[in-house]
Parts: C-alpha cells; structure tokens; sequence
C-alpha cells in the first residue's frame, strides 16, 4: 500500500452523476465530498461551451459553492473555462452553435476571478490581445480545440493529442509545437483511451516530467452507475469504459484521477513516484497553490490522502 498528498484535478466536469454544467450548490459539495474520498485535495470544475448565459450563471454557482465549502471537501481552486472560443472544426462533442469570436467584449459578459484556466484557438485571436488580456489578468491560457501552431502567449495545451492539429511528419503541428517547447506545459488523458499507451511512452521520454499535467477530463457519468446521460446536449453513453455520443464520438474519462495514476503504474507507463509528481507537485507549483493547501492540511486534521495498491 503506498500513501500519498491528495491530488490536483484541473480539468474535470463532473463525477458520480454529477455535472457540473447542470447541478446545484450542494451536488457540488457532494462531489467534492466524494473526490476528497478518491483522493483529490483541489479541483477546478471545468465549464463547457454554451450560451453565455448559462455559462455565467455556472460560474456563479460554483463561486458560491467555492465560497461555502468545508475541510471534508476537496478544496475549489477555480473555474476552467473550456470554450465557448475554440474552433468549430476541433468541436469534438461541445456544441459548435454556442462557439464565439475571440473578443474580449464577449469575454467580459462572463469575467469572474474565479476564472482560472481559458482553453481557446489561438487561430481566431487575430491580433493576439485576447491572450494578451487574460495574461494581465493572471489566466493559465491554455491552447486546445483548436489547430493552431502559434503559442505566443500560451503556458499549456488542453488535453494533448485529443482535439488539435495531429503530428505529421513534415509540417508543424499543436502536437509538435507542444511536444517540442521547454515552456509549455501539458495536460494529459492517461486512461489508456484518450491516448494509445506506446503515445504515452512517447510523450513521457520527450516531455520534460516537471512539464506533464496529468488529467482525468472526467464526465458526469465517471463512478456513476447510470449507462448514459445528456451532457452538453448530447446524450453520452458509457460503452465498456468509453464514453462516446449516439456518432461514436469520444467524450471525457469514465475515470478518476487516482484511476489514471493506478492505470499508469500497473501497465508500468510511469513509475508511481513520477505519476505522483504529475498529479500534485507538478500543479502546486504551476497554480502556486501550495500555500492554500497548506492551511487546508494544517486546519483539517484527517488529511486527504489517497491509498494505492
């Protein structure tokens, strides 16, 4: 049995038939409640594309959420705002009607602090100040759904490999770009499912370790007993761990994080120690969230932590 320090999500929908587009104040604590059980000491709840109504009245939900959870939660860092200003053509299963320029304008109408992470297509940020903006505003601007090769501005990519230009051998690529840059951090789906494993072993020898952010991207129906649910309008189905829509389009893990830690020590892809550090140390430093959980750990006396056999 090894023990280890709870676990950073940043890129997470829902679990245990809880989503987070489409939930109360207390469904929200319960899946806190039931994370820190799997292991997870913060999270940040990740927003899908949508009208921009719904998606402010989301961020306010959660803020308050945020604003009254207790130390038997896993602890809400902030918002991941996954779209609505990603490329059609790197959809994937959010909904491309919902999808918006790059102009801070709109940006505005949903602007929180409790906005942390901003995936977007660089492609459509002609001018580059919609970067620029969230960058003044201390905002992790993450470079997903999107086939862009332009990482000005950029500190990660959203959930590599999956929704962004492909590696090829001759041209550039957002893989290739991300793969290749000392600064860019990435966010990884290692379920096994997302990523081919020998992919995985490729991107562990060539990413720096220090740089590879671990990720369940998990949905609503992950530790669910339901067989499928309507998530961003589209009804998912759970098909022997896979969660696709009625097209057969890949969605998020089923998975949890802890759950993706387990996959790659027993498939021997990462070493636990290197998994570990992927999962909490890696994203301490990179939010520079230590402090925070500091005081959660000092306060809550049964400190989150996650056993693995």
């Amino acid at each position: 049995m090894k023990i280890t320090q709870g676990l950073v999500e940043q890129h997470i929908h829902g679990a245990f038939g809880i989503d987070f587009m489409d939930c109360s104040i207390e469904d929200i604590h319960q899946a806190a409640i039931l994370l820190a059980q799997n292991g997870v000491t913060a999270f940040f709840p990740t927003i899908m594309t949508a009208d921009l109504k719904l998606i402010k009245e989301r961020i306010s939900v959660i803020k308050e959420a945020k604003m009254t959870q207790n130390r038997k939660m896993a602890q809400i860092i902030g918002v991941h705002l996954e779209g609505p200003f990603i490329n059609p053509k790197k959809a994937g299963i959010h909904d491309a009607k919902y999808i918006l320029p790059l102009e801070i304008s709109l940006y505005k109408e949903i602007e929180d602090e409790i906005i942390k992470i901003v995936t977007l297509a660089p492609e459509f940020d002609y001018s580059g100040s919609f970067r620029e903006y969230l960058n003044y505003k201390g905002i992790k601007v993450s470079l997903g759904h999107s086939e862009s090769v332009d990482f000005g501005k950029i500190h990660q990519v959203t959930h590599l490999y999956n929704a962004m230009g492909a590696f090829h051998h001759r041209n550039k690529s957002s893989v290739v770009e991300a793969l290749c840059s000392d600064d860019i951090f990435i966010e990884i789906i290692a379920d096994s499912k997302h990523v081919n494993d020998n992919v995985l072993k490729i991107t562990f020898k060539q990413k720096a370790l220090d740089k590879i952010l671990l990720i369940s991207d998990a949905l609503p129906l992950a530790h669910s007993d339901k067989d499928s649910m309507i998530f961003a309008g589209k009804e998912i189905y759970n098909k022997e761990g896979n969660l696709v829509s009625k097209d057969g389009t890949l969605a998020g893990s089923s998975m949890l994080l802890c759950d993706i830690v387990k996959n790659l020590v027993d498939k021997k892809l990462m070493t636990f120690e290197n998994a570990i550090k992927c999962t909490t140390s890696n994203q301490y430093s990179y939010h520079n969230i230590l402090n925070i959980l500091n005081v959660y750990w000092n306060e809550y006396n049964e400190i989150i932590k996650v056993d693995f056999i």
